[in-house]
């Protein structure tokens, strides 16, 4: 079964700045809980993002247990959006969208996650007793982090 997840929050920065923090992968580890243990293996000279680029993290979601993930850009438009796709991972789908939206305050960012579980009504289970939670946690987390450093 397909979950959705979303958020959004506005940032007292300019599009710019914004885009050049998220749209970099060196960044993601400063926005996710640290118990998750969050590395990005792949090394980047050039960290501009772009279509089919390939990012390979290992992450920690469950019991410290460390899983590879691997992810690629499917879709860039600079400064409005991109998306990326799991390619392995712990999710059956990973679909990730990123929207940048200036307005008079800054920007508005929203995050749109579709994803889906392996497992069947395993995963379903799952979902119900953690995963779900866990999620809004991680983005808990990262809204807080941003307000901190975007909204001071």
């Amino acid at each position: 079964m397909k979950h959705q997840l979303y958020r959004e929050q506005q940032l007292n920065c300019d599009i710019k700045t914004a885009w050049k923090f998220f749209s970099s992968a060196n960044n993601l580890s400063e926005i996710t809980p640290k118990e998750m243990n969050f590395i990005v293996l792949t090394h980047f000279d050039n960290d501009e993002i772009y279509k089919g680029m390939i990012i390979d993290y290992f992450v920690s979601p469950l019991l410290g247990i460390k899983l590879k993930w691997k992810t690629e850009i499917i879709q860039v438009d600079m400064y409005k959006s991109f998306t990326d796709f799991q390619k392995k991972g712990p999710y059956k789908l990973w679909h990730h969208h990123h929207e940048f939206i200036e307005n008079e305050d800054g920007v508005l960012m929203k995050d749109t996650v579709d994803y889906e579980l392996p497992f069947g009504f395993l995963g379903e289970i799952a979902h119900k007793l953690f995963v779900k939670s866990k999620l809004e946690h991680i983005f808990n987390y990262r809204f807080k982090i941003l307000e901190e450093r975007f909204n001071k």
